[in-house]
């Protein structure tokens, strides 16, 4: 099967509305991105007959307790049905020359595909002082590349050296 980038931003997108109804500080989030026909099919109590989505998210368990989450991307592989992965993490976006005092909480949405799409995207906490604000997604080619190459390397072949 093939997915576009339009179907892993959908993906995220719905990976970043969980993660609205989580409170702030909640730890990282890790989803397989399945097909959602191979999902219907393998278990379709988990998908709405309505649902249309070429990708649907499914959390993950925790992995073990007081693994850090690059501990659990390094150990990760992921069986051949799951076509992506996406993480939900928390950062603090600082203003170019600014210092962490005015900064901003935000949670970064990543996710990648087995093929090799990649999308990353931005949801700033809603500012208290204005409750207007809009919290937007963003996203920018250059966004969190970091984060979407220890995603990546979760579908990598693990080769024995010896």
């Amino acid at each position: 099967m093939s997915f576009s980038r339009a179907d892993l931003g959908n993906a995220l997108a719905q990976c970043a509305a969980y993660a609205d109804g989580l409170p702030w500080s909640s730890p990282d989030q890790l989803f397989a991105l399945v097909p959602t026909a191979v999902l219907a099919e393998q278990a379709p109590e988990l998908v709405d007959e309505n649902d249309d989505s070429a990708l649907s998210p499914v959390l993950q368990e925790a992995g073990r307790p007081g693994a850090s989450t690059e501990e659990l991307l390094a150990t990760i592989g992921w069986p051949e049905p799951v076509a992506g992965c996406a993480l939900v993490t928390e950062i603090t976006v600082v203003p170019p020359g600014g210092d962490e005092s005015q900064g901003r909480r935000a949670r970064l949405i990543g996710g990648v595909l087995r093929t090799g799409s990649r999308v990353a995207l931005l949801a700033l906490e809603p500012d208290a002082d204005n409750p207007d604000d809009p919290n937007h997604l963003r996203t920018h080619d250059n966004l969190a590349p970091e984060l979407l190459d220890a995603l990546a390397a979760t579908f990598e072949e693990v080769t024995d050296a010896t």
